[in-house]
């Protein structure tokens, strides 16, 4: 008995001193201004158990000991060490100086995030709280429109019709990474950005790396690379609600719900919100949803489990068709004219619209081996269904007729009126959706260990696999009893319904497997890494219309190409002010779908498709000092046997639009950029940059494919574009911001913004040299066109007011945001002519919103 009574004795001995071992310790992380760094990381000192914090800045963490020393750190901010013990639970605020020269690598391998002074890349991030206070109701990419190198617009001005440009290439060749997830287009690159309206709410940190960037994978990273990190669960049980409005209608409300880590190390955070409203320019209204859910459960030590699914199902009216200068300026509703709308029984319609509904699901295995190794693997699902609307039929010029002058609406009503007359004859005008839905399935596994104490290895495979399904849909007959269609050779002459497929239909398939591997030295003041990849890009088309069931073409040939690439680079700290760094690389991207089956058929197809070659170097020079911190690198980026599609506008108003489809492109990129942060006192904050540059096409373009909306062949060109500037991107950019903060919560912020050296796209047709025009081969050349109009020089003020307070217990913020302050008038997109189609950009526009903390 008295054994036992012993036994007794010790074991409640262990679990008191393991008890009386352990400390919960809390905190706020927040930046020099007091603004919150969700994400940011907290670690016990000399374990691995840590935390990171939530959306507004705070954590908790139980502790293994009683007292110790907490290790707090966030991308491009110094290190904070802060003692705790039993005593001392609350930490209460840590403030951390964007300085860098001694930041340690935040251990999330899957993003590839670069670290200031570290790694050897051009990098600007921006927080959550920028995010808050900066965008407003402008598109998400505008947000970076500060950054060098970035030129950001609205394109036609329909909700999530916005586009980026990173040093003069579109998202196309700009990697865009979600959670270290690449989600460009599998078939073209492309990145819509209203299939991630919702990103704005959930966003943590938002990184831009110019150039090769610190992506470990293989992604078309040619102009850079967008890192988009999202929050994960909350730590701290509680959440939010938030609601804003805006002009033209605008509205949005939603809420964000956190379990907090509870004590069996799991954890949920639910958002979601509504946006809607009527859009700046005409018949662009518009309706969406956004949602959001992250689970997470810590198993031990060693492991945690983390699942996120993400999307923004929505619906908005567009402006496709640019107009000449004197449209604009003769239409009664100036620059927010667009010819793509109309009414129907008093309706209003948008002839030209976008529906999509793309998710994005991941699971993340995060898996400690070792205090030396590491594995994250991420297994990921997307789905998207949608597409955009427009106009077909035999006589389409019906859509010309308006409810008045030409600066009107469309008169769908008498189209319907012809329609409805013509009886058994069919439709001679309808309105159709070009559908293009897709499943998505990847897995991307990264694993790192610690060679040496200077010497770290980061590696990983890649894989995807991509089904994208294409077709028209008929979506309004507009009074006709049917529509004729001759396109399917499995049902000719087909009298056709809503709902009902017609013009084409076929499927992409496409697989990639990739491994990547990389070597990264550190050592006193210097870091450096190399690294090289390879992929295997493998296309298929499965053509429904085209071919009968029993045909050996309906599925074509799989075709196989490799890329591969290497990089490598160096920074080096000279002193605790001073770095300077320089990469360099080369790699070759396999072809895209479109050039590969170049005629939108499976017979003539190119199988040698040339692989897309880049050559890319880069010198920078950082300085880091107490009040000011600066950034200048030049770079040098050539791009041959680059391939791309060109939606060609018809200047036939109502008569279908053409698509080129260009091989075989060379171009130029180069230039010099500078940004710089100065911070005179603790409440005044200055940001500048200058970015120049120099892009041009080097070769001209043979046998250029015209394809009309129904995917057939109707000509061959060839196009004289050697020297002309690369467009639809200010080659010239310049930005200085101010932010002034009047107390601990309540701060106001000035953004200028200068726009030059903006060269409209060269008009595919108006450009080219026809092969009929011109048979006899030693007959000279049409004469040389010079290069393409310039659009106007323009710049902006944007500015906002935030303010916090309390209703009740509920910590509060307001923040007002106006965007072109002076309302200027500018020219934002254009298209070569005598006579150039244009969009203009937005006027004034304003926007109140609110965010309640419980």
């Amino acid at each position: 008995m008295k054994k036992i009574t012993n036994l007794l004795l010790v074991a409640m001995f262990m679990i008191t001193a393991t008890v009386l071992g352990q400390t919960q310790i809390t905190g706020i992380v927040v930046d020099e201004t007091g603004e919150p760094l969700p994400g940011a990381n907290v670690v016990e000192k000399g374990t691995t158990n840590g935390t990171s914090t939530d959306f507004n800045g705070k954590f908790e963490l139980k502790t293994k000991a009683n007292e110790g020393i907490a290790v707090i750190t966030f991308v491009g901010y110094t290190t904070n060490e802060v003692t705790f013990s039993s005593s001392k639970t609350d930490l209460g605020t840590i403030q951390l100086k964007e300085d860098g020269s001694v930041l340690e690598e935040i251990v999330i391998t899957a993003t590839s995030f670069a670290i200031d002074r570290k790694t050897p890349v051009a990098v600007s991030t921006v927080k959550a709280s920028d995010i808050e206070r900066k965008l407003g109701s402008q598109e998400f990419p505008e947000i970076l429109k500060s950054t060098p190198g970035v030129y950001a617009t609205k394109s036609g001005g329909g909700f999530g019709d916005g586009r980026i440009n990173l040093r003069g290439f579109n998202s196309e060749n700009v990697a865009v990474m979600i959670n270290g997830v690449p989600v460009n287009d599998m078939e073209n690159g492309r990145v819509y950005w209203s299939n991630w309206a919702g990103l704005s709410d959930v966003t943590s940190a938002m990184q831009v790396q110019r150039g090769l960037g610190a992506a470990k994978v293989a992604v078309p990273s040619i102009g850079g690379t967008i890192n988009i990190l999202s929050k994960t669960s909350d730590v701290q049980k509680g959440g939010n609600i938030i609601a804003s409005t805006g002009n033209d209608g605008y509205q949005k409300y939603g809420f964000t719900l956190s379990t907090g880590l509870m004590d069996n190390g799991f954890a949920a955070t639910v958002s979601f919100a509504k946006v809607s409203g009527e859009g700046y320019v005409d018949g662009t209204q518009f309706d969406g949803y956004n949602y959001f859910v992250n689970l997470t459960k810590e198993f031990n030590e060693q492991h945690k489990l983390s699942f996120t699914t993400f999307g923004a199902p929505q619906r908005h009216g567009q402006r496709q068709n640019r107009s000449t200068i004197a449209t604009y300026r003769n239409a009664q509703s100036g620059n927010r004219f667009n010819p793509d709308w109309g009414y129907k029984n008093g309706q209003l319609v948008s002839i030209e619209d976008n529906f999509y509904h793309k998710s994005q699901s991941s699971l993340n295995h995060y898996w400690t081996i070792s205090d030396k190794s590491s594995l994250s693997t991420a297994l990921y699902a997307s789905f998207g269904r949608g597409g955009g609307g427009g106009t077909a039929g035999s006589n389409t010029d019906l859509f010309n007729n308006r409810l008045g002058g030409d600066d009107q609406p469309v008169d769908l009503d008498s189209i319907v009126e012809i329609n409805s007359a013509n009886g058994a004859l069919g439709a001679e005008a309808i309105l159709r959706a070009s559908r293009n839905d897709h499943e998505w399935y990847g897995l991307l596994s990264t694993f790192k260990t610690e060679l040496s104490d200077n010497l770290d290895l980061v590696a990983g495979i890649d894989w995807r696999t991509y089904v994208g399904t294409h077709y028209r849909e008929i979506t309004d007959l507009l009074g006709g009893q049917y529509f004729l269609d001759n396109n399917n050779v499995n049902n000719p002459n087909a009298a056709l319904k809503v709902g009902d497929k017609f013009s084409y239909h076929d499927d992409g398939k496409v697989g990639w497997l990739g491994g990547f591997a990389q070597l990264e030295y550190t050592k006193d003041r210097l870091s450096a890494f190399i690294s090289t990849s390879v992929q295997r890009s493998t296309y298929q088309r499965v053509d429904y219309f085209q071919y009968t069931p029993d045909s050996e073409n309906r599925v074509s040939d799989k075709f196989d190409f490799v890329g591969f690439g290497t990089k490598g680079g160096a920074n080096y700290r000279l002193n605790d002010v001073h770095n300077v760094f320089a990469n360099i690389g080369y790699f070759e991207r396999p072809a895209n779908f479109d050039a590969v089956f170049e005629n939108f058929n499976n017979v003539d197809v190119n199988p040698d498709a040339e692989n897309q070659k880049i050559f890319s170097v880069e010198l920078g020079y950082g300085i880091r000092s107490e009040k000011f911190a600066a950034n200048l690198n030049a770079y040098y980026t050539e791009w041959n046997d680059r391939t791309f599609t060109r939606r060609i506008q018809n200047r036939n108003p109502g008569e279908d639009d053409f698509t080129a489809n260009i091989l075989g492109v060379n171009a130029l990129h180069q230039g010099i950029e500078f940004d710089f942060t100065y911070k005179p006192t603790d409440k005044l904050n200055f940001t500048g940059m200058l970015s120049l540059g120099d892009w041009k096409y080097a070769d001209d373009l043979i046998d250029v494919k015209i394809f009309d909306q129904d995917q057939n062949l109707v000509e061959t060109v060839d196009l004289p574009i050697k020297g002309l500037r690369v467009s639809d991107a200010a080659q010239t950019t310049a930005a200085l911001g101010m932010l002034y903060k009047f107390w601990d919560k309540t701060s106001i912020t000035v953004d200028y913004n200068y726009f030059a050296d903006i060269y409209a796209q060269f008009d595919v047709l108006d450009r080219a040299i026809f092969k009929g025009d011109n048979p006899d081969p030693n007959a000279p050349a049409p004469e040389r066109k010079g290069n393409t109009w310039k659009a106007p020089n323009y710049s902006t003020f944007d500015a906002s007011l935030r303010h916090g307070f309390k209703i009740g217990n509920f910590d509060t913020t307001v923040t007002v945001r106006v965007n072109n302050l002076f309302n200027t008038e500018y020219i934002a997109d254009a298209l070569d002519a005598d006579d150039p189609l244009v969009w203009f950009g937005f006027g004034r526009t304003y926007n109140l919103g609110m965010k309640i903390l419980f």
